[in-house]
């Protein structure tokens, strides 16, 4: 699995904190949160247990850290400050294309969100939470490119919005198998001309 590379930047303190985080999302994008220890994630660091236990003294804490960050990045690749809901359906795409940049960061989701459907896993009410606030933000962008749309469009917007996360988690996974023959961006554009939207099929960025 690749590992994505990260600036390098602030005190000695933080670098190592960003080295150990990095270790932590190759190894539990790689084998799960239960299958690695922090012995693990400290060897792949270069540094002793203790050492990493002086930054992170659980690894229940370090996972939401690695969640955490993850979505950072991946919100600094697309962030532009729009509200307009043109732009903002753009940005989405965008992030997909980023997304099929960074096979770590995709994997790591994809194997920590489906262990943390058990309610005893760490992440659990991390990945509740998330899947909440994008269905509520999705559902808001739909309704209003509906009720923009010539003439409106009658999709029932919650709906959609739980059908096209359950589409972009579903190709994230097919992508990560079988990443010549799956085009996540070009995918969800055809899912969203097929509800009426008449999106044109974009280039990549």
């Amino acid at each position: 699995m690749q590992k994505t590379p990260t600036p390098r930047r602030g005190t000695k303190g933080q670098r190592t904190r960003e080295r150990i985080l990095d270790s932590a999302m190759e190894l539990f994008s790689r084998s799960g949160f239960y299958a690695v220890s922090l012995r693990d994630i400290a060897a792949h660091a270069g540094m002793t247990h203790a050492g990493l236990l002086h930054h992170f003294p659980g690894k229940d804490e370090l996972l939401i850290q690695v969640l955490t960050r993850r979505e950072e990045m991946a919100a600094e690749q697309t962030q532009t400050g729009d509200t307009d809901p043109d732009k903002l359906l753009e940005r989405h795409l965008d992030q997909l294309t980023f997304n099929m940049r960074t096979p770590g960061l995709v994997g790591l989701f994809v194997k920590i969100s489906g262990e943390a459907s058990d309610p005893s896993h760490p992440a659990h009410d991390y990945f509740v939470q998330r899947y909440r606030r994008l269905r509520k933000g999705t559902a808001w962008l739909m309704r209003i490119l509906f009720a923009r749309a010539t003439p409106p469009i009658g999709h029932d917007p919650d709906s959609v919005a739980q059908q096209l996360l359950a589409l972009v988690d579903g190709l994230q996974t097919q992508w990560l198998l079988d990443p010549d023959e799956v085009d996540m961006r070009a995918s969800v554009v055809t899912y969203l001309n097929q509800l009426g939207l008449d999106l044109d099929d974009r280039p990549h960025p």
